[in-house]
């Protein structure tokens, strides 16, 4: 029977269709970057005082510059250059009396301004940004600081619980109903955000969004791939989150334009509306069609593809068809993931692997934000690296396999982190440079494990294997915001630390996996338990798989595939 592949290779594998629907979703993908890594311009922290009543008046008279000012009323910083004090704290003074002079004015009150006693913050803060943030608006610093980390953690927790849910909405009621839904409600949320009047219902709107946004993009990635033919999946694959990093060049830009959080908000999500174009451009998918038996619909879109690619439709097109594998019979389940001993030795690295590529990305990008001198030049310059990571892949996974890149990545941003700790403060753009190198390490590190994911799974097992694995790159992304703001309170460092072990670790626990290069996709749990890393020959065995059924042509690439939608 004719196959949808079959059709691909007559009307266009990658043609004009195909071209710009590429471009159409690409833009989906971009849109996604503001969700997912947005806080560091949203929440940035600028430097800040206390606000004590009577100083502004007492600078007024007395002609000071800001940085008398701050350095007659404002304690210095703490122990070990810790800046909480002159942060968090106050002197209890009354600026308002009359005995206070204009050249040292607690010199009266105390032989040494240290032996004043301390207070908290009463009347607010005074931060040193032209912008605003949600930082500064919500006073969200000192003791409130930790809800910086939650409104981060909300986004995450959302993607985590509609990964579960969205999935299954695509499987059941289509690529196109569920990409189309979760476009407008995220593009509506994302308004909402922008609009917040408290804290509260700025986490329940961040929240919806990261229930619905990251199964927008995963839809929008499912449909990309299942338009092209086979030999050009893997490639659109990598380009599609290509457009991802497209996307965090483009934030950088519209921050640097946009200082205010809320206009920014607005500014990144109003275009989400224009997505909204693929009800009229962008078909279902008709390999989905064809899985809920609606061959009419599915014969209708492959013509239509073929009249925009310029090409005749083969003349036994009615015959489409997707014959049914036997292998899909096999139910899926949790426990099948730990059935076997290399199963379950896989299944745990599979875990640590994504949950360790969730930490070092979010946190590196967090950390920088933080520490850098210029936020705006410091996430563009760190953004430009991941395009390299994209052509790196594409060279290298068909000379090199999978396995030694992948462990290499890992070890390339444990190194880096590892750098960092030793490097001053003073030489930023030595800092800046080696930071860049960590993130394109683990950018390659993303992008591979996604595909190694997909590879070491048999068929029946393998969206689930990818589901339950990737589901720890969610969790990481959790606690990852709690893990860099809290622990660099006790040391700017400290985080470094931890990265740089995670990195050494999963570039170690690595190269446990077999090599899949060159190794036909398994079928059954007993070709996965024999998986070996010499490749074995899989001409013959796809020879016989084209030859019998057009899902399993289509299926183990479509899936390896498919394994890169989980990546962000």
């Amino acid at each position: 029977m004719l196959t949808v592949d079959d059709v691909l290779e007559q009307v266009g594998e990658f043609g004009w269709f195909q071209k710009q629907t590429f471009l159409l979703l690409a833009l989906l993908s971009a849109a996604f970057a503001p969700i997912y890594v947005g806080i560091v311009f949203l929440a940035f922290t600028p430097d800040h005082h206390c606000r004590s009543p009577g100083v502004a008046e007492l600078s007024r008279r007395c002609g000071w510059s800001l940085a008398e000012e701050l350095n007659y009323t404002v304690p210095g910083p703490g122990p070990e250059g810790q800046a909480f004090p002159r942060r968090c704290r106050r002197y209890e003074v009354d600026w308002n009396q009359s005995a206070l002079g204009c050249v040292d004015p607690l010199a009266g009150l105390a032989a040494n301004s240290s032996l004043l006693p301390l207070g908290p913050c009463r009347h607010g803060w005074v931060y040193d940004t032209p912008g605003s943030s949600i930082v500064t608006e919500f006073n969200l610093v000192c003791d409130d600081s930790w809800k910086v980390d939650l409104f981060q953690s909300c986004v995450n927790v959302g993607f985590f619980l509609g990964s579960l849910g969205i999935g299954y909405i695509a499987d059941r009621f289509g690529r196109k109903v569920c990409l189309l839904a979760t476009t407008l409600i995220s593009a509506i949320l994302g308004v909402l955000t922008a609009v917040a009047p408290d804290y509260t219902s700025l986490l329940l709107f961040r929240l919806g969004q990261g229930l619905v946004s990251k199964g927008s993009w995963t839809a929008g990635y499912t449909l990309i791939t299942e338009f092209v033919g086979l030999g050009y999946r893997r490639t659109v694959a990598i380009l599609y989150q290509a457009a991802f990093t497209v996307g965090l060049v483009l934030l950088s830009g519209l921050a640097y334009a946009v200082p205010h959080w809320r206009w920014l908000q607005l500014a990144v999500s109003l275009p989400t509306f224009l997505l909204l174009l693929c009800y009229w451009f962008v078909p279902e998918s008709p390999r989905w069609l064809l899985s809920q038996k609606r061959n009419t619909q599915a014969v209708k879109i492959m013509d239509h593809i073929a009249q925009k690619n310029g090409k005749l439709p083969p003349p036994d097109l009615k015959m489409l068809s997707l014959e049914e594998d036997v292998t899909e019979k096999l139910s899926p389940s949790f426990a099948g993931l730990f059935r076997t001993p290399h199963l379950r030795k896989h299944t745990f690295i599979l875990m640590y692997l994504w949950f360790t590529s969730s930490v070092l990305y979010q946190g590196l990008i967090m950390h920088m934000g933080v520490t850098g001198g210029n936020l705006y030049l410091d996430f563009f310059y760190s953004a430009l690296v991941e395009f390299p990571a994209a052509f790196i892949i594409l060279v290298t996974i068909e000379r090199f396999g999978r396995l030694y890149p992948l462990a290499g990545s890992n070890l390339v941003v444990g190194a880096a982190c590892f750098l960092m700790i030793f490097i001053s403060h003073d030489l930023h753009w030595l800092n800046i440079v080696v930071a860049c190198v960590g993130r394109m390490g683990i950018t390659l590190a993303f992008q591979m494990v996604c595909l190694v994911n997909a590879e070491l799974y048999p068929t029946f097992l393998r969206n689930l294997g990818v589901m339950v694995c990737s589901s720890l790159c969610d969790l990481g992304g959790v606690i990852t915001p709690f893990l860099v703001f809290r622990l660099m309170e006790v040391w700017q460092g400290l985080p470094l630390i931890l990265f740089a072990a995670l990195g050494l670790v999963a570039g170690g626990m690595t190269l446990l996996l077999p090599e899949t290069k060159g190794v036909a996709l398994p079928e059954t749990i007993k070709d996965a338990e024999n998986l070996r890393r010499k490749a074995k020959p899989k001409e013959n065995k796809i020879y016989l798989q084209i030859q019998t059924s057009e899902f399993n042509s289509q299926a183990p690439e479509r899936d390896a595939s498919l394994g890169t939608g989980w990546q962000r």
